[in-house]
């Protein structure tokens, strides 16, 4: 299965977790369209407004089916080797999602003070269209 991820292109936080995700995953399951690409955004429907609101998490098989923000962090997390436990702990335990969204939001709206902005966008190895190093663009 294919996962979109939407992210950040600029944000250099951003930048570094999808570097972190491409190594960890090396394109079997995700995939990834910075947000700065409008033509990429339109093959989904989405808007560059949406995009303001956080990180998108596509699924593959079923477009319609998007989670955003830490919602799509948590997806993410559970979709890697090992993750479903810890995402699972984290869902549960009392307060700590509703912590979780939170941070989210705070860093979301100030990552460019807190980490710095780049000058120029990052292209994933892994962009969206190109599964296991082959591209269907």
């Amino acid at each position: 299965m294919t996962y979109h991820v939407i992210y950040d292109g600029n944000c250099n936080l951003c930048v570094t977790l999808v570097q972190l995700l491409e190594t960890l995953d090396q394109g079997h399951q995700f995939n990834y369209i910075p947000m700065q690409d409008h033509q990429g955004l339109s093959r989904f429907s989405v808007t560059p407004c949406e995009c303001n609101l956080g990180m998108i998490l596509i699924d593959g098989n079923q477009p319609d089916h998007r989670w955003q923000g830490s919602d799509a962090a948590e997806e993410i997390g559970r979709l890697l080797p090992a993750g479903a436990i810890f995402v699972t702990a984290y869902r549960t335990l009392p307060g700590l999602k509703w912590m979780g969204d939170r941070i989210y939001e705070q860093v979301r709206d100030h990552r460019y003070t807190l980490f710095g902005k780049r000058s120029s966008t990052y292209q994933s190895s892994y962009p969206s269209g190109c599964v296991n190093n082959n591209c269907h663009l």
